[in-house]
């Protein structure tokens, strides 16, 4: 599986916003310009974010975008599920009906371990622990 440039670029504004987290709102901006990304890709990976709680933000001159809640209570997989809008490798593990073939279907129970497998490590890691990393 690839991540889309959704879940890459989203994963790393949130980084940043982690990175400010007790400092106040960043502008968008200012996140593109650091990150080599253009504002209006960044303002389109807001608004799912914002739809689901990760992002807020703050309008006027001192404006501009925040966590809604502490780095070490988002996880990257919270960030991609959001961005990719599910969470599956392939769409007959939540959708069985989809394909024919599902309930016999050998490879499906395969699909759905990998992505649980993907899942259970991407939960793993918050944006503290990103920002961990990114120290040493």
């Amino acid at each position: 599986m690839k991540l889309s440039t959704r879940s890459r670029y989203g994963t790393r504004m949130m980084q940043e916003l982690a990175q400010h987290y007790d400092n106040g709102p960043v502008r968008i901006g200012d996140i593109a310009m650091r990150q080599n990304i253009s504002v209006k890709y960044l303002e389109q990976l807001i608004i799912p974010l914002k739809q689901d709680n990760f992002i807020k933000s703050v309008r006027g001159p001192k404006g501009g975008h925040m966590l809604a809640r502490p780095p070490a209570e988002i996880t990257v997989g919270q960030i991609v599920r959001t961005l990719e809008g599910g969470t599956d490798l392939a769409g007959c593990i939540e959708h069985p009906g989809e394909c024919a073939r599902s309930r016999g279907c050998i490879t499906r129970s395969i699909w759905e371990d990998a992505s649980k497998a993907m899942y259970d490590k991407l939960n793993s890691v918050t944006l503290s622990k990103l920002l961990e990393m990114e120290k040493k």
